[in-house]
């Protein structure tokens, strides 16, 4: 019997695995980084262990160091939660060496199934070894690991190198492996996956369907269960798969086995033997709890020879810290505080008041709603998206709520390339008019109690707001009754809650301040000085980091003087174990190159200036 269970991982799915584990009466072990040594999952924990270091490399890919954390605090037991070393059959005997527990599948079943080479050999396909122009586009992807890293679509020949040098480190930064295949690139077509769960009497449960269509970067934003419009046929087809590839390697525990469905077809993409990040469908559509099953799976329970049934529909986003709009650049910063309504399934790795940092993946928050059918399901997740509070770095959540309520996604007619076709149209600002105003009232509340009242009129007071790029001034003025604004009718006013009537409509303001930032609903605004500053000003052509990162790669032969082409690669930067790369904004001549390879910036530090041709 489990007693103690050490998560090799960190943030949302350590605090998730950790909260199963205390409705077991199962103690808790966490490791942690220097950078996580104040994170939810360390304090969440009943004992955590430090690694010593910042970057995955250093910390939660050591799985030596892990080992010996697990040893050292008593763990009987380890679960690898996903990502970092979940995959990594040399890991998981290393736990089994120590004599403790592994929660996860055997080994050489992870051995046969992690590499995505392998995996696809074992299925019966082949991986592109010489690529020609015949076989455009093609999908560069990392062997190990997943989430979109290590992963590139390559359309022209002469990218493929290039491409393949990216996607190689970029998958050994994040996975500690550099292997990386091509083959064909499905174009647009949709993403159903089986999850699957397995125990050590020959049982294999295929828990229904999932569609994860909706993806940026290869990575999902979005996913349901069940995947809405499969035939009868093709879902049969897809689970009788599932559950072979699962026997073929004598699969135990919770995995999942990945499609790219087109023209009525299901390709084979995967098959990930761990537990992912999108198991909360499953878990809320069959009213499982999937980690409880691999506790008792690995104390060598059976399963029930047959899974419970399928109930209602469920939709998970993904919340991110990062701005879509700006090629999905990751933000950090406070976290002042984040809350989802009741009857809505919040899985965080964050608290109010927490960080966040450059070193590991921007996702917040997973965010789940259930309902009895997928036209509620939407409708409630939406709802619940757009009333959260969110006080903290840019965030996609506004493009969530736009993604859920988009006529091909209510339809259920969306595909992989979602994304590519409308991303301009779903991140189009549109900040409320009268959110600069209710901050201004607030500010307001109360000071024209101060210095005594005058039998005068008061002038106007200005406040300056940025919001969604752009100034707003807005003006108001104290009378006997209150606060008084041109066109506005002040129903109420206070530090906390501003009520206006405009058209003989009332709506309400809620409104925090932290600093120079404030939020009034969903709208965050930066209060601007009433004299502003001189501003810092760039040269014409000045490359400024769009979000804080390292220096990972600078471009052969890229140098000071260096003649370049506009869209030429120039340097790379990495965020939160993504690579980004930066680019000339036009032909002409490198004027300056202000960095060096393993700098660190923050947002808007010059990387560089490009002298356009004349």
């Amino acid at each position: 019997m489990i007693t103690s269970v050490l998560v090799a991982n960190r943030g949302e799915i350590a605090c998730r695995v950790f909260r199963t584990c205390r409705e077991l009466g199962i103690r808790t072990v966490a490791v942690h980084s220097d950078a996580d040594a104040n994170a939810l999952h360390a304090r969440a924990a009943d004992t955590a262990v430090r690694l010593p270091g910042a970057t995955p490399a250093d910390t939660y890919l050591r799985g030596d160091l892990i080992v010996k954390a697990a040893v050292a605090s008593g763990a009987d037991a380890v679960h690898p939660g996903y990502g970092f070393l979940s995959e990594n059959a040399g890991f998981a005997r290393a736990v089994l060496d120590a004599g403790l527990l592994w929660i996860g599948p055997p080994p050489d079943a992870i051995e046969a199934m992690a590499s995505k080479t392998r995996a696809k050999q074992l299925m019966g396909i082949e991986p592109l070894t010489k690529v020609t122009e015949a076989d455009l586009p093609v999908l560069v992807k990392a062997a190990a690991g997943g989430g979109g890293r290590g992963m590139r679509v390559v359309r022209h020949l002469a990218d493929l190198d290039a491409e393949l040098a990216a996607a190689r480190a970029e998958a050994a930064s994040a996975f500690g492996d550099g292997e990386v295949f091509v083959e064909p690139y499905v174009e647009n077509g949709r993403h159903v996956e089986v999850q699957i769960l397995a125990d050590t009497h020959g049982t294999v449960w295929p828990l229904g369907t999932r569609d994860c269509s909706l993806q940026r970067r290869h990575q999902k934003v979005v996913e349901e269960a069940p995947a809405p419009g499969l035939s009868e046929e093709l879902r049969e087809e897809v689970s009788a798969l599932a559950v072979r590839a699962a026997r073929a390697v004598d699969y135990v525990g919770a995995g999942t086995v990945e499609f790219l469905v087109a023209d009525g077809r299901a390709h084979f993409l995967e098959m990930n033997t761990r537990l992912q990040v999108e198991h909360p469908v499953t878990e809320a559509v069959f009213g499982l709890d999937l980690v409880a099953e691999q506790i008792r799976v690995a104390e060598g329970h059976p399963l029930d020879n047959t899974p419970p049934r399928a109930r209602g529909h469920a939709v998970e986003a993904r919340l991110y810290a990062e701005d879509p709009s700006r090629d999905w650049s990751p933000q950090t910063g406070r976290l002042h505080r984040l809350s989802v309504p009741e009857g809505i399934r919040l899985d965080t790795g964050y608290s109010d008041g927490d960080d966040i940092g450059v070193h590991y993946d921007p996702m917040l928050a997973k965010v789940v709603a259930h309902a009895p059918t997928r036209t509620e399901a939407v409708r409630k997740l939406a709802s619940a998206l757009e009333r959260a509070v969110i006080h903290g770095p840019v965030t996609n959540r506004d493009l969530l709520v736009r993604s859920l309520r988009h006529p091909e996604f209510t339809a259920a007619r969306m595909d992989t390339g979602f994304y590519d076709r409308h991303l301009p149209h779903l991140t189009e600002p549109s900040p409320d008019p009268h959110a600069p105003l209710a901050a201004a009232l607030a500010d307001a509340h109360g000071r024209s109690r101060f210095g005594g009242w005058r039998n005068v009129p008061s002038q106007p007071q200005t406040k300056r707001y940025a919001m969604a790029g752009e100034e707003h001034e807005v003006h108001y003025r104290h009378t006997r009754t209150g606060l008084e604004a041109d066109g506005v009718r002040v129903v109420q006013a206070d530090a906390h809650l501003v009520v206006l009537e405009a058209g003989g409509v009332r709506r309400k303001f809620e409104v925090a301040r932290y600093g120079d930032r404030v939020y009034v609903n969903s709208t965050a605004l930066t209060i601007l000085p009433r004299f502003p500053d001189p501003t810092t000003q760039h040269a014409p052509g000045s490359l400024l980091a769009p979000m804080p990162g390292t220096v990972v790669r600078v471009a052969d032969g890229v140098t000071a003087g260096t003649p370049v082409k506009a869209g030429d690669p120039l340097l790379w930067l990495e965020a939160m174990k993504m690579q980004h790369k930066i680019t000339a904004p036009a032909t002409g001549m490198l004027s300056e190159l202000c960095v060096v390879l393993g700098q660190q910036v923050e947002p808007g530090a010059l990387l560089a200036v490009v002298t356009a041709a004349l």
